[in-house]
This record gives C-alpha cells, sequence and structure tokens, in this order.
C-alpha cells in the first residue's frame, strides 16, 4: 500500500513520540525509562540449593581463587572444611598433561562473637604458564573435589580480554539473577573486577557469619573458576563494638587473600595487578586514604610505574563511588576525589574507574573537578578527555534493595543512569579501543541495555562521549 504524505508524516511523529518516551532527556544524558517491577529484595533461606554443602566427609567448600601476583603466573586458591582441618595441599596440571604438581598453603580460622569459622585454607600456586588451562583438586585425604581456570595471557598491549564486573551482590534472589546472567552472557568474562560488598552478613542480627559461609557457596560457581579482583567495601568492614568486635575486615581478611605484596603495599586493601592489557589499581574507601597515610604514599609511588606501552589500559577499582547522581552515598567519595583526582587519576590518565555502593547503574562522561579552591568557588566538574569514564555498578542485587531516588535535573556529566540489578562486562579488543557493556536482569543474557566504545586515553585520546541507547 502506498502511504500518503500526512500517513508517513504521523508515522514519523509516532516514532519520535516513542522514542523520546524511551528515555528522559536532562541536562545531562539518559535517565533510563525502564520499568521494573518494583518488589522488595529478598535473600534466599538457608535451605536453597545454591547454598547446598557438598556431599562427602570433610568435602572443601567455599572454593575461590583469585590471582597470586603481579603478572598473572600465580593464583591464590582457598577453600573451608568444617569437620577437620586436613591437607591444605593443592594438586594441580596442564589440562591433557599427566604431571601433576603440589603445593601446599596454610589454615586459620577465626571467632566473631557466638560464630566460629570452618578450616580456612590458602594456597597459592607459582609459575604457571600463561594462556593455560590448568585443572586442580582440593580436599587431598578426604574427600577429593576437582575445578579448573585458564590463566590470562602474557602482559601485553594488543592481547584481547574481558573483565566481568560486579558490585554489592549479596545473596538475594536477584543476586542469583545477577550471577546467572553473568555465567550466561555470550561475551564470556575470563575475570571479575568485584567492586565491594560481597555478602551482607552484617546484615543480620550480631553480623551472622553463618552468611559469610552460604555466601561462598553461593558464588563458588564461578569463582572456583575464573579469578574474581577483590575490593573490600562498608559491608566488609564487620566493626561492632557493642558485640566486642573492634578489629576491621575480620570475616574478609580470614577468608579471601589479595596479592598485595607483589605491588609493594603494606595492606592486603588497596594494591595493584596486571592482567592481559590491563593495569589494575584496586584502592579501600574505608582504610586511611590522607596525605602521609600507607594508602596516599602507595598509590603515589605507583601511579608513575605503570607502562602504557605494555599495559595500556588504566583501571581502578573502589567502593565509594566519586560521582554519583543518586540520593544514596551522595558525595561520600569526595574527600577521596579532592585527595587523588588532579594529581593521580587525571595526571596519570586513568581510563576508567569501577565503584559500588549505590545500588543503581550509572555511567558518566569523561570528566574532573580539579580547578576549585577555597576562592573561586568553581565546583562544577566538566568534560576533560584526560579524566576517566566513572561507572557505579552496585547494582547486584543484594536485600537492601535498589537506590530509585535520583537527583533532577539530571546533571550534565552523568551519560547514563537506571536504577535496575545488572552487570557489566568490559570487552578489551587492543590498546587502542575496548567495547564496553551493561545488562539488567530483566532482559534476556544477550542484551546490552547501556554500550560504549571506549578509547584508550594514552594511545586514542579520542572524545567518546556520547550517551548509549536506554
Amino acid at each position: 500500500m502506498v502511504l500518503i504524505p500526512k500517513t508517513k508524516n504521523l508515522i514519523i511523529f509516532v516514532s519520535l513520540i516513542l522514542a523520546f518516551n524511551a528515555a528522559t532527556l536532562c541536562n545531562g544524558g539518559i535517565t533510563s525509562r525502564f520499568v521494573r517491577k518494583l518488589a522488595a529484595a529478598t535473600d534466599m533461606p538457608l535451605n536453597s540449593d545454591v547454598f547446598r554443602v557438598p556431599p562427602g566427609y570433610n568435602a572443601p567448600q567455599q572454593v575461590h581463587i583469585t590471582q597470586g601476583d603481579l603478572e598473572g603466573e600465580a593464583m591464590i586458591i582457598s577453600w573451608v572444611r568444617m569437620d577437620e582441618p586436613g591437607s591444605s595441599k593443592v594438586l594441580y596440571w596442564i589440562d591433557g598433561s599427566n604431571q601433576k604438581h603440589s603445593a601446599n598453603g596454610k589454615i586459620t580460622k577465626y571467632k566473631y562473637y557466638n560464630y566460629t569459622s570452618g578450616f580456612i585454607h590458602h594456597c597459592t600456586i607459582r609459575r604457571l604458564k600463561h594462556n593455560t588451562k590448568y585443572h586442580y583438586e582440593v580436599g587431598i585425604g578426604h574427600t577429593v573435589r576437582s575445578f579448573w581456570f585458564m590463566t590470562p595471557p602474557e602482559v601485553g598491549p594488543d592481547v584481547p580480554y574481558t573483565f566481568g564486573l560486579i558490585g554489592d551482590l549479596g545473596q538475594s534472589y536477584d543476586s542469583n539473577s545477577t550471577l546467572t546472567h553473568y555465567e550466561f552472557n555470550p561475551t564470556k568474562g575470563q575475570a571479575v573486577l568485584f567492586v565491594g560488598d560481597l555478602s551482607y552478613a552484617d546484615t543480620y542480627p550480631n553480623h551472622d557469619n553463618v552468611r559469610w559461609d552460604t555466601w561462598g557457596r553461593f558464588v563458588e560457581r564461578s569463582v572456583a573458576y575464573q579469578p574474581w579482583i577483590w575490593t573490600v567495601g562498608n559491608h566488609e568492614l564487620d566493626f561492632e563494638p557493642d558485640i566486642g568486635e573492634t578489629k576491621p575486615f575480620k570475616p574478609f581478611s580470614n577468608r579471601y587473600r589479595t596479592p598485595y605484596k607483589a605491588s609493594n603495599s603494606t595492606s592486603p586493601f588497596f594494591y595493584s595487578i596486571k592482567r592481559g592489557p590491563a593495569h589494575i589499581i584496586v584502592l579501600a574507601s574505608y582504610s586511611a586514604y590522607g596525605k602521609y597515610t600507607p594508602q596516599f604514599k602507595w598509590l603515589e609511588d605507583e601511579l608513575p610505574k605503570v607502562n602504557r606501552t605494555e599495559s595500556p589500559w588504566l583501571i581502578v577499582l573502589m567502593h565509594a563511588p566519586w560521582y554519583n547522581s543518586y540520593n544514596y552515598h551522595y558525595m561520600e567519595g569526595e574527600t577521596m576525589r579532592v585527595m587523588y583526582e588532579a594529581h593521580g587519576f587525571v595526571k596519570y590518565k586513568v581510563d576508567l574507574v569501577f565503584a559500588g555502593h549505590v545500588h543503581a547503574y550509572e555511567r558518566t562522561e569523561r570528566i574532573s573537578n580539579i580547578v576549585y579552591n577555597v576562592v573561586n568557588g568553581i565546583c562544577t566538574p566538566v568534560n576533560d578527555s584526560s579524566a576517566p569514564i566513572y561507572i557505579t555498578i552496585g547494582d547486584g542485587g543484594n536485600l537492601e534493595g535498589l537506590a530509585k531516588n535520583m537527583t533532577e535535573p539530571q546533571p550534565k556529566y552523568s551519560a547514563f543512569r537506571e536504577a535496575s540489578f545488572g552487570h557489566a562486562t568490559l570487552d578489551i579488543k587492543n590498546r587502542t579501543h575496548a567495547y564496553y557493556a551493561w545488562h539488567r536482569n530483566q532482559d534476556g543474557y544477550a542484551v546490552e541495555a547501556d554500550t560504549l566504545w571506549i578509547f584508550n586515553r594514552y594511545w586514542n585520546p579520542v572524545d567518546e562521549s556520547t550517551s548509549a541507547t536506554a
């Protein structure tokens, strides 16, 4: 059928209305108008199948791995045994080989109020070959369990590598949806950059540490097979003087290890690693960061060491976001930003900063706020081609629920924001380009709700500021 001009105009007009309704265009970028079910986030019950204890006497559980050195030639393997300490030996071998190697770890345990942990094992296996599949076994002497992992490619500027990004996960039904969507995402992440807030055990009476155990069993299906790079959040503090618990980070410190000494850090909460084409710096929002503190001095020494010809992508992880247009945790990261932004992130051209804490999603343009002093009063973030893109991905699904209350109008620096649970992937192609995608839980596994081609600040400092489609 041939359309008359008036009909064509009507179709164009309706199409424009529909496109406009897909997102609210404010002073800034896009505030998504996606409508989700507003059900409260609820933790899964203790008898859920995702928390199932593996069968067999003294079977190792809560198995997890993380990078064990600076360049990806070592892996820290951790697990818990409940009945007795058992062996801390790990057997490991290259896929297809009959030659098995062994390494021995160490055992620890801890008490928190009226809870006593199982026997926590940590073992570092070293001298691994790059870009190689390894199998490993734990539970030697009792119930043996087998897993595998891939080592990263050798550090280099043009080796492709894909990271998953998850934050503020918890152990709710929504958390399970987030992890499932990450597992079935056709853009397969090879390691997870985790931006803090793991179990949310501290939301239970007396910080019920049983919820640390259930969380460890819940995420084992991913973290036993690919390394998660840990950032600590406020829910890892577990500082509760009212019940006699005055040592911050006690459960996390006993259960999870980081390779902080490899980057000359003095604390497991701030450190760096190299993985493929990326140099990743992990900062601690809840450790001292003022001038002259260990974290400040470490970062001051670390940034000049980053070799962009070897590791072109400079990525920073933290928990409390510096730029956040939600009315939750607003400006909580401001003092850290003032300390580190100008002479750290902008000076050394950080590509991306990932944070959590706010239980929603937001991506900024490349911005900085470094002109202000106490006299001039200039305190508005501006576009800055030398600055990072800041991404808040605290939308893992924990029981505290979504942060739905946003500041209005949307700031100019905010490119895209949405109050939904989800995860993201960062697919680094080479030294100049990376493809970033955020996925909401309500969509199919392959659906990308926010995307951006990212241009490297050192090798390809082109302006990529654009709002993705809602």
